[in-house]
């Protein structure tokens, strides 16, 4: 048996990178999962690919109605909803005082907003089902500095999030946890303005992790193998944090 044989899925930013990578394990691993993300085109060719038991819906994370029309899109198709997946995000090099208030607006309308959006969303149909898994991905940003101020703040926010709703939701059998990444190898990661065998020298494992070890780690918190962890932090860091 598969280990998410007959569970549906929502996974945001599902079209490319960290989330489209999810999306193809939870497949694997025999869910159905439906992407969303605010790129129509590459959502549709990441959800073509995928096949049969993956759909797109066009997305914005920091819009009610957008979730709204995702829980019901999701509920018509498959009649229930086990794992949200709150990955969309956004990534910005900028000090406090380089950051003005439109860039800390946005930042926090998709990366705080959009998670508080997607549990509140999904929670109501978890309730009924007395059932349900959330994994919101914040950082390792989100357990020390950066030098990107609004991103650091709300990935903090993230990380108290999933806390508060562990405990509010834990009472209808729902778990929510979240996912600490620390330097991994996608084009993000070059967004930091430093070069990568700068950071790679921070890891003790001496690497960057493939973006497949962050997929496996959000895999297991999907699945009932992780059905008595709730309201923690799962770092995936090769030891940056010990």
């Amino acid at each position: 048996m598969n280990r998410l044989d007959g569970k549906i899925a929502i996974i945001t930013g599902g079209a490319n990178g960290q989330g489209a990578v999810e999306a193809e394990v939870f497949i694997e691993a025999g869910a159905r999962v439906v992407i969303t993300d605010i790129d129509a085109a590459a959502g549709e060719d990441t959800a073509a690919r995928l096949g049969e038991a993956c759909t797109f819906v066009q997305h914005d994370v920091s819009a009610e109605e957008d979730w709204t029309r995702v829980v019901d899109t999701t509920l018509e198709l498959h009649g229930r909803i086990d794992v949200l997946v709150n990955n969309a995000g956004i990534f910005r090099v900028l000090t406090l005082e380089e950051t003005d208030p439109k860039v800390w607006d946005q930042t926090v309308a998709i990366n705080q907003t959009g998670v508080f959006l997607g549990m509140r969303a999904v929670a109501p149909a978890m309730k009924r089902q007395s059932a349900g898994s959330i994994v919101n991905i914040s950082s390792i940003a989100g357990l020390t500095s950066a030098k990107a101020h609004a991103y650091c703040a709300t990935k903090w926010a993230v990380r108290g999030m999933t806390k508060s709703a562990a405990v509010e939701l834990g009472p209808s059998n729902i778990r929510v946890n979240s996912v600490h990444p620390g330097f991994i190898d996608t084009p993000m990661l070059d967004g930091h303005g430093v070069p990568r065998a700068q950071l790679v020298a921070k890891v003790p494992m001496g690497r960057t992790a493939e973006v497949i070890e962050v997929a496996r780690m959000v895999l297991f918190l999907a699945s009932d193998d992780s059905s008595y962890c709730s309201g923690h932090e799962f770092v995936v860091d090769g030891a940056i944090k010990a």
